[in-house]
């Protein structure tokens, strides 16, 4: 059997742009994403008895190919024609369960990636981004990891000069938000607010952290029910008045992050936040492939 134990660092998206809908029922999306040092650790156990199955310790977590996980292991089986049968993945929960902060598409990135050296398949990043295609919209990202802007459904990418150093506070309200009902809402929305995804690419361009921290935002933000709305403006209300340069939701949410240039105000938020949410997070960027694992506060 061999072993092999790797971080999946969790992602947030520093602008996120619905530019509409498209005839494979996807949408064309476009996103200035970054992989941040909050990780998931994932173990595999290649010859493991028992088949593909994955192991969490959160019983609302499934353990087959519903998994993705799971799903990307089955993948790379296919795509690389290899006949192993059994695999563990063994998966230690730290970033937030459906939080828009990619929690499971970076576990499935993770799995490619080790896969791919246990098995001694030899594959490019490129071309396991492209087995990831198959598992999920983020997945590709997660296997390239950094600072990047995705588009088509997420898949088409193109890395991006580097977050300049800062600090940022992940927070995730006690409420989950349908993806699809995001979608809907968007569709039927007649005027929508758009983030200034050049301006913030010609932010990173010149390692302006301020200029890029204002134009951060998210189109759905703007379709949010009035009750969820409220609690993500006030998250992103005390990210501000706590010293964050700017702040914004994440993925399809629920989370919010504010950006920091010290780790002072960074962690002053943190211990506000804590007050009224359990799950509080500081964290810096990664560079692509970062591998750094981070314990929440």
């Amino acid at each position: 059997m061999n072993q092999l134990t790797l971080s999946a660092p969790a992602k947030i998206n520093l602008t996120l742009d619905i530019l509409g809908a498209r005839p494979d029922g996807y949408h064309e999306m476009e996103m200035v994403m970054q992989s941040v040092s909050l990780c998931d650790e994932v173990t595999l156990h290649l010859g493991f008895p028992g088949g593909v199955r994955a192991e969490s310790g959160l019983r609302f977590l499934p353990n087959d190919k519903s998994n993705l996980a799971v799903a990307a292991a089955l993948a790379f089986r296919r795509a690389t024609g290899q006949t192993w049968k059994d695999l563990r993945i063994s998966l230690t929960k730290r970033i937030p369960v459906c939080a828009g902060t990619a929690g499971g598409s970076s576990d499935a990135a993770a799995v490619l990636r080790g896969l791919n050296t246990l098995t001694g398949a030899g594959l490019s990043p490129q071309a396991l981004a492209k087995i990831g295609e198959e598992v999920g919209s983020d997945v590709p990202y997660c296997v390239l990891g950094g600072t990047a802007l995705a588009q088509g459904r997420g898949e088409t990418l193109s890395p991006l000069p580097p977050l300049p150093d800062c600090f940022l506070v992940l927070c995730k309200p006690r409420f989950s938000i349908s993806t699809p009902a995001l979608f809907r809402t968007w569709d039927k929305a007649k005027r929508h607010l758009r983030p200034d995804t050049r301006g913030v690419i010609a932010a990173l361009e010149r390692g302006d952290l301020v200029g890029l921290a204002q134009r951060m935002f998210n189109v759905f933000e703007a379709v949010l029910p009035p009750h969820q709305h409220r609690d993500i403006e006030g998250i992103k209300t005390t990210l501000l008045q706590a010293g964050a340069l700017g702040a914004a939701m994440s993925g399809s949410g629920p989370t919010v992050f504010g950006l920091f240039s010290q780790e002072s105000a960074a962690q002053k938020a943190v211990t506000i936040l804590q007050e009224d949410y359990d799950e509080v997070y500081l964290t810096q960027p990664l560079p692509a492939h970062g591998v750094s694992c981070q314990i929440p506060v």
